[in-house]
């Protein structure tokens, strides 16, 4: 099978997408990064900036062929709703010729070819942020039946939150054994913690991370990639 490309963009100081997304994507596509220019301001200001930026950042690449584009990065796009999203990912890739998805989009889609219906939202925003995200997630139309607010040793930050952290945080919450749990934040290290949090339950553990490497294989290939029963222990090995 040849190999894909998949133009991936990304906040200018995300420390998990780049890892996380080599390792899923594995040997079946190479990944060629830019990253959203740095802005001064307010955490809602810089978010607001990488919207705006985004039109122009999808030719950064400068004619490298690509099999498929994702701006890996999903908390701007709480500041959307679910169809502005959705509708910008469709204007970018009519205007490209590229598939191109949001890290939000791609878990949507991801989601509902999962069949998923509810979910456990595990977020290590600020709480103005998770509330967004979890606005967005039930107009969306899935049924959020618990959030799970994530905090770092120092404070709200999705790149600042340890595998150690998030595990015990989330086991502290108690969840359900065949919940499924969606991990928000292309900058969360969340695959050394999905074996931990899986084990002897029956959940289905989703993340930015791991929906967007779902979503930009299936287009390199022409065809969804398998998630099995709980995606993470399959790591998208197969073609459905």
């Amino acid at each position: 099978m040849s190999r894909g490309r998949v133009g991936v963009i990304v906040a200018p100081a995300n420390p998990s997408a780049e890892p996380e997304l080599t390792r899923l994507l594995g040997s079946r596509a190479d990944m060629h990064v830019t990253r959203l220019p740095v802005r001064p301001g307010s955490l809602a200001e810089r978010l607001e900036s990488y919207n705006e930026a985004l039109p122009s950042m999808v030719y950064a690449f400068d004619g490298l062929p690509m099999s498929a584009m994702v701006m890996a990065c999903s908390e701007p796009r709480y500041l959307l709703g679910p169809d502005e999203d959705r509708d910008q990912c469709a204007e970018l890739t009519a205007a490209t010729g590229v598939p191109f998805a949001s890290a939000t989009q791609a878990t949507r889609e991801a989601m509902e070819h999962a069949e998923v219906g509810d979910i456990v939202l595990v977020s290590p925003y600020q709480p103005w942020l998770t509330e967004l995200a979890e606005r967005f997630w039930k107009t969306a139309g899935l049924n959020v039946t618990q959030v799970v607010q994530v905090r770092a040793k120092n404070g709200y930050s999705s790149y600042a939150v340890t595998p150690a952290e998030l595990i015990s945080q989330v086991e502290l919450a108690e969840l359900p054994g065949d919940a499924v749990l969606l991990f928000t934040g292309t900058g969360l290290a969340t695959l050394p913690v999905l074996g931990r949090l899986s084990a002897g339950n029956d959940r289905i553990l989703l993340t930015s991370n791991l929906c967007t490497a779902w979503w930009a294989l299936s287009r390199s290939i022409g065809q969804h990639v398998t998630f099995g029963r709980v995606p993470h222990r399959r790591y998208m090995g197969g073609a459905a």
